[in-house]
């Protein structure tokens, strides 16, 4: 990521567990962990977590705990890859873009008009 502009700092002592509505206590040995990300990734990732029950710690916790335990990362990593039906979509936009027959605009308005006329 480009500029990052935010630091999540995971400290030790105890963790908040929403399900309880309390504090859990955490071995004696935490340590403190200090993560770059982009701000918007950030509160993108609070409303989430804050969906599922859990703060951003929580489910930092719950990644490590769940790699460690698979000794892997616990999820696929690959590049985005369109399926079949993307493929053909876009392989439709490039034909009737390439299509002398079908009319093209030069803006919105132009296609509403169209669509009226």
């Amino acid at each position: 990521m480009t500029n990052p502009d935010f630091a999540l700092v995971l400290h030790g002592g105890c963790m908040y567990n929403a399900a309880q509505k309390g504090a859990i206590e955490m071995p004696a040995k935490t340590c403190n962990i200090t993560i770059r990300m982009d701000a918007s990734l950030k509160q993108e990732a609070e409303e989430l977590f804050a969906d599922l029950g859990m703060n951003l710690t929580t489910a930092f916790n719950v990644f490590i705990r769940q790699s460690v335990r698979k000794q892997r990362i616990p999820f696929d990593i690959s590049r985005d890859v369109p399926g079949p039906e993307t493929l053909e979509a876009m392989a439709e936009a490039i034909r009737i873009e390439s299509d002398p027959k079908v009319k093209k605009y030069k803006s919105m308005d132009a296609v509403i008009k169209g669509l009226q006329s």
